[in-house]
């Protein structure tokens, strides 16, 4: 049975404690669409009286005046009028929760102001706790965030809710072994909506979610694309083709075929809501030429690798379930690369101060770890294969750092292979290994 909500220990507590505050409190909860936010909420407000409303695109007055009848019946004998509401409701309940709130913005593009006033006269003495919840990252940090809102400066705090990490995932499925979590990784990434409707196993939910209908994984992402862009298209193409290697601008232009557009603004956005990051190496500085685009999280590779090729076939119910499964071991070596990332930095088996991956031209390094202040640097590859020869694995990797520029004159090297399995241990002053077994013993 899935387990809900122990992946959100901390931010449960962060709840907590706002709820347990003598005070007014506001807090902003922002993040992708199937984050779990509105759950997280519930969840944390499940002992409180409060008042929760979602809101829609249209008539968001008339509909949060009758959510409001319903919790009190003497709502319905004051006028309707959203500071009226809230001067009467402050003392009348613990927490008012409204989500989606990107969609009040675009019915009103006043309400920010109204809100403004309504926090400033009629809560801030009060010890209500008020939740704006929002999926539309994007309205919500340049609408409610930024320097420039009315609202700026009232909230309490804000939480941009993120994806749950791997070493999570045991709590999603307690009876699945390190390689199955693995396998679901790749597919749900730590997104909480995909991992909870996984309930059975994997390969055979896979198989039957696939074969259905109205299997939501034809059109989810053109779901979740519509819901933040108006120009869905374009963003879909730029998806794909970051998605088919394309991790260049000028490589995502000529396979979106659009030669004179400025894509800046484009990839700007997708970042924004959390589809895409950029990184550089990690031994260059933040504005790098050396820029690539990478999607962030699993759910959208898989489906651009899996899901979107294949659209027809599943439609017409000839898709076999083995075509995914004869390539899925290729495709999780980079689901692993995060994975071994997750797992330096949890465990810290060596201090270091930056970590992220190193490339120049055609060599590339897995994850390097530096430490600045003693000028340590430490280079690891990690291998989604059985029997890795750690010898071979070593003697490739020390010719690729002669390439990397870092302190050359006084850095002290050492080194880290994180593998499936190894055909032999070996060791070495400045070399540590790791299989999966050590992983899931340390973890």
């Amino acid at each position: 049975m899935i387990i809900q909500f122990k992946d959100r220990k901390n931010e449960t507590a962060e709840l907590h404690n706002v709820l347990n505050s003598s005070k007014f409190e506001f807090i902003i909860i922002y993040g992708r669409r199937r984050i779990g936010k509105t759950e997280l909420v519930l969840h944390a407000t499940k002992s409180k009286k409060k008042i929760y409303y979602l809101a829609t695109e249209t008539n968001n007055l008339d509909r949060f005046y009758q959510t409001c009848v319903n919790y009190d019946k003497e709502v319905s004998k004051l006028r309707k009028d959203w500071e009226i509401l809230f001067e009467y409701l402050k003392d009348k309940t613990d927490a008012i929760i409204i989500d989606e709130f990107q969609n009040l913005i675009k019915e009103d593009k006043n309400i920010i102001s109204l809100f403004q006033s309504i926090v400033d006269t009629k809560l801030k003495d009060s010890k209500l706790k008020l939740f704006i919840l929002g999926s539309s990252v994007s309205i919500i940090t340049s609408k409610v965030l930024s320097y420039k809102s009315p609202l700026y400066g009232r909230r309490s705090g804000s939480i941009n809710l993120k994806a749950v990490s791997f070493f999570d995932l045991k709590e999603f499925f307690p009876k699945a072994d390190f390689e199955q979590l693995i396998e679901i990784y790749g597919f749900a990434d730590g997104i909480p909506f995909y991992l909870i409707k996984i309930d059975d196993e994997f390969w055979s939910w896979l198989e039957s979610e696939i074969r259905q209908q109205k299997t939501f994984l034809k059109d989810e992402m053109d779901f979740i694309v519509r819901y933040e862009f108006e120009n869905a298209n374009t963003y879909k193409l730029i998806l794909e083709a970051i998605a088919n290697g394309k991790t260049k601008i000028n490589e995502i232009k000529d396979f979106i075929k659009a030669e004179r557009t400025d894509l800046s603004p484009y990839l700007r956005n997708l970042i924004d809501i959390g589809f895409v990051k950029r990184e550089v190496p990690i031994t260059e500085n933040i504005n790098s030429r050396l820029g690539r685009y990478y999607l962030s999280d699993n759910f959208l590779k898989f489906w651009f690798r899996y899901i979107y090729p294949n659209l027809s076939a599943i439609e017409e119910n000839i898709f076999s379930i083995e075509n995914i499964r004869k390539d899925y071991n290729s495709y999780l070596g980079f689901v692993f690369e995060q994975i071994c990332k997750q797992f330096i930095i949890k465990s810290k088996p060596f201090n270091f101060t930056k970590i992220g991956r190193w490339w120049y031209k055609g060599t590339e390094i897995d994850i390097v770890t530096l430490n600045e202040q003693e000028d340590k640097i430490t280079f690891i590859e990690c291998k989604w294969q059985d029997n890795t020869n750690p010898e071979e694995v070593l003697a490739a990797l020390k010719e690729k750092i002669k390439q990397v520029k870092w302190k050359n004159e006084k850095r002290k090297d050492s080194f880290c292979i994180i593998a499936k399995s190894f055909s032999k241990k070996i060791k070495q002053d400045n070399l540590i290994l790791y299989d999966l077994k050590d992983l899931e013993k340390i973890l």
